[in-house]
């Protein structure tokens, strides 16, 4: 797959080792295929013109990460385990991108519509972090919704890697950056209130309890009943008529803390 915008790029960070749910990225979600499969598709199809790099890493267990990846036809890079933010470093500057939008592939139903929107607004901009924040100055990447991506330059990242020694920074990539807000060049955008207005919600996919309700979800979300709804209105629209589903989530909140 060529890169046909060399500054700008999807980085999506994927693995097999996952503490909680191990190989969640290749479980039967959905006529027999995984998240990693389903969210590369949704991306693909919602922005064909941006080039995707899919950052695991350097084990065996993750080899197959990188086969479905170029099944895909998607970019790979294979990097340090546990210094993810050394591997997204690393994979930006093997493609040559100094423009990061970072998705993490456990958001099955990443807003493909925000995406693009985020994408279009941050090509133009000259900030070092965007990304969406909550009414209560959250930024989305620490809540449990699992619906949007954030964007970083690559010399921020450079930055966090050069005076922020602590692991904490180098596992969360971008968890230095709002911290310190006054060291960087931040912009927001508020979270929808359709979302927000929705308490409890969780996508996110952590625990094999979020699989099982994701699993059923996802089900719900490509419905013929819903073709041609956006993204959220999906998820209103679902969350609506199955509220039984909040209850599990809930639970799920409370004992996975981000």
């Amino acid at each position: 797959m060529m890169m046909d915008r060399s500054n700008l790029a999807i980085i999506i960070q994927a693995r097999m080792g996952s503490t909680r749910l191990p190989n969640k990225m290749i479980l039967p979600y959905w006529e027999k295929e995984g998240i990693l499969s389903i969210l590369l598709k949704r991306i693909k199809n919602g922005l064909p013109k941006i080039p995707v790099i899919v950052a695991t890493t350097c084990k065996v267990q993750d080899d197959v990460i990188e086969d479905i990846s170029f099944k895909e036809n998607v970019l790979v890079f294979r990097g340090n385990e546990n210094d993810v933010l050394k591997r997204f470093i690393d994979a930006a500057n093997t493609y040559s991108v100094t423009k990061i939008v970072r998705i993490c592939a456990d958001n099955p139903f990443l807003d493909i519509e925000e995406l693009s929107l985020l994408v279009s607004e941050y090509e133009n901009m000259n900030v070092d972090y965007f990304s969406y924040i909550t009414s209560t100055k959250i930024p989305s990447i620490k809540t449990h919704y699992g619906l949007w991506g954030e964007a970083v330059s690559l010399s921020a990242l450079e930055y966090i890697y050069e005076h922020a020694p602590n692991s904490k920074y180098h596992e969360h990539v971008t968890n230095y950056i709002y911290e310190h807000p006054l060291l960087f060049r931040i912009e927001w955008k508020k979270i929808p209130p359709i979302i927000e207005c929705l308490e409890n919600l969780r996508l996110t996919v952590d625990t094999k309890v979020d699989f099982d309700i994701s699993k059923q979800l996802y089900q719900l979300f490509i419905d013929e009943s819903l073709k041609g709804k956006d993204t959220l209105t999906k998820i209103r629209t679902i969350m609506k008529n199955h509220e039984e589903f909040y209850e599990l989530m809930a639970k799920e909140i409370n004992e996975n803390i981000k």
